[in-house]
Parts: structure tokens; sequence; C-alpha cells
């Protein structure tokens, strides 16, 4: 039971949540105890991959915040949030819609090393304190820009409200589309007609490759304006995440169906899996034990960076390659 379990994170559950209901289905399966750990924090108001790390696996959780992410997401024109997504009261409002010709104009600007400035209401810490939490207290909260790279991004689809504007915001200075949260536009891409030639657009749903540390929120605010006007994030889905895709996700119901039948195993993924973008590196008996032992072997002809040293088809250790030498990054006690 050393691998990745891959859940397909429903909305409202935080990474810690899935974390726990990981643990519960290993114990109703009757797996031994093992350390469970997430591969990269997903919010609670987004959905998708959600890698989880078990046994000898969490050695490379750290690794997989490292990873390359990809996001679908929608944004709604002409109201801004203070949390930048549907569940945030609306602070600022605009008259301007885009078209989608300007939008995809736009995206270019977008694309490659940017700089960011973060939502307030992060994850981020402040002199000790979460941003959110500050932002939550009314405090003003100031984080620091920080360069990010987006290595794609597209249109996936677009749609006009009825008139070619968007609906306007409840009496209660909060997104008519927000409510209850089981009602919450989270939960699926924005609807609509698509647009005609130079009709100006509710809203717009993009896909983005992105590097670590990027905020897709921060990112739509950050398009709306370039587009004379503002905006934030209805629908949010992480497609990828490192090397995992939705396709090896499983959804908490079938977690359970899983763990119920003691049948985790066919859903689990190897230990390799987290490390299928980087050489294999085989092993004789005599290299794994030297390895094991935490040495350094010589004469290794392997080009330089990281490798994942096997013995066989069992994992030894992540190493680092250079200049003929091997030494361990990560041991593996399988």
């Amino acid at each position: 039971m050393h691998g990745w379990l891959i859940l397909d994170k429903p909305l409202g559950l935080g990474s810690t949540q899935g974390v726990a209901a990981v643990k519960r289905a290993l114990r109703t399966a009757g797996a031994p105890k093992l350390k469970v750990g997430h591969g990269g924090t997903l919010d609670p108001l987004a959905t998708g991959v959600l890698p989880i790390a078990i046994g000898e696996a969490t050695k490379l959780a750290g690794r997989m915040l490292d990873g390359d992410k990809v996001y679908d997401f929608t944004i709604r024109f002409g109201e801004q949030t203070d949390t930048l997504d549907a569940e945030g009261a609306v602070v600022a409002t605009s008259d301007v819609r885009p078209t989608l010709p300007a939008v995809a104009a736009v995206l270019a600007r977008f694309t490659g090393p940017i700089a960011q400035v973060p939502p307030a209401y992060s994850a981020l810490k402040v002199d000790g304190a979460r941003a959110y939490d500050l932002a939550r207290a009314g405090e003003e909260v100031v984080l620091a820009t920080r360069d990010v790279t987006v290595h794609g991004l597209d249109v996936l689809k677009s749609s006009s409200a009825p008139g070619g504007r968007p609906s306007r915001s409840d009496g209660g200075g909060r997104p008519a589309t927000s409510g209850p949260r089981a009602e919450s536009p989270l939960h699926r891409p924005a609807a609509g007609p698509p647009p005609r030639p130079g009709e100006e657009l509710a809203h717009v749903t993009l896909t983005a490759h992105v590097s670590k540390g990027t905020y897709i929120r921060s990112l739509a605010r950050d398009i709306a304006l370039a587009l004379g006007t503002v905006g934030h994030v209805t629908y949010l889905r992480r497609t990828r995440a490192g090397p995992f895709t939705l396709a090896e996700a499983i959804s908490l119901d079938k977690l359970d169906e899983l763990a119920k039948a003691r049948g985790l195993e066919h859903s689990l993924l190897p230990l390799g899996a987290g490390l299928d973008d980087i050489p294999a590196l085989s092993l004789t008996p005599d290299q794994a034990g030297a390895l094991r032992q935490g040495r350094v072997l010589a004469g290794i002809a392997a080009d330089d960076g990281q490798a994942f040293a096997l013995l066989g088809e069992t994992p030894v250790a992540l190493v680092e390659m250079e200049s003929g030498l091997a030494r361990v990054v990560r041991g593996f006690n399988l």
C-alpha cells in the first residue's frame, strides 16, 4: 500500500479533509497504519485532481508541490468580489463587457513569465498569520508580488447573457448566482448561448497550464482588468497536478465503495507514478545496498539530474546524478 490515490475532490472539501477521507478508507479496508499526505493544496471552492500519497510515497509529496498544474476556470465579467470568487461580497462593478476576440487577444499578455499579486483571501502567511484570517477580521492585507509562469492559456468556451449583459447582483451585494453551497455555480462552467461575432460576453471559460504558486483567482482578476472591466471566478477545476490527471481520479463515493470491498489496491498507483517525468536508473544488488546505506555511487553512466533508482521493479531511492556520481535525495524503505 505504498503509492498514490488520486481523488477527484468535490466542492467544499479541503485538502486535509481529503487526506482524512483516505485514512478512513484505509482503516475500513483493514490496511496497516501508514503515513498519508496530499501532493498539493486544492481550495475547498475548487474541484478536481488531488494526489494523496500513502506510505513511502509521502516522501515525494513535497516534489508534487513543485509540479505544474492545469486548471479550467470561468470568469464572470462585471463584478469583482473580495475573495475573487463567487463566495465573496461584491467590491467593484463595471458595465464594460469584452468580446471573444478581445479576450483571445489579451491572453498573450498573461502567457509566459508573469508577476501577480496573490489574493488577500489565501493561505499565505503575513507576520505569522494566514492572510485569509486577517482579511476576514477586516484587516488590510498587503501581499508581495510573486513571479510565476503560465505555460499555456486558451479559451474553452464563452457565453452571453440575455441582451448581451450578465445578470446583476442581488440586493444583498452578492452575485445573484451565489447562494447555498449546494447550488453554487462553482459546480459547473457557466452555461448559455454561444456569442455571436462581436457580441459582449457574460462569461468565458479558460484552461491554464501554470507553474507552482500561480493563483487562478488572481489571473482571472488581472485578465478582466486588462480587458477594461472587472471579474471573478465562478468555476474552478484542476484537471492535472504534476503527472496525475482526471483519468486516474476517483470520487469519494468510489473511494468508500472500494474500501468496503477491500479493493483499494485496484485504484492505487505505484510509488513511481509520481516520478514518471524522470529517467529510471537500474541498479545491481550491491549498488542498491550501498544507496540504502546512504553511500554515494561512483562511475554511473547517466545524465546529470534526478533519476529514479530501482532494483528490478523495487524502488530504492530518488537520486541526484552529477558527473557520474549518484547521491540519495530520498530513500525508500521497501
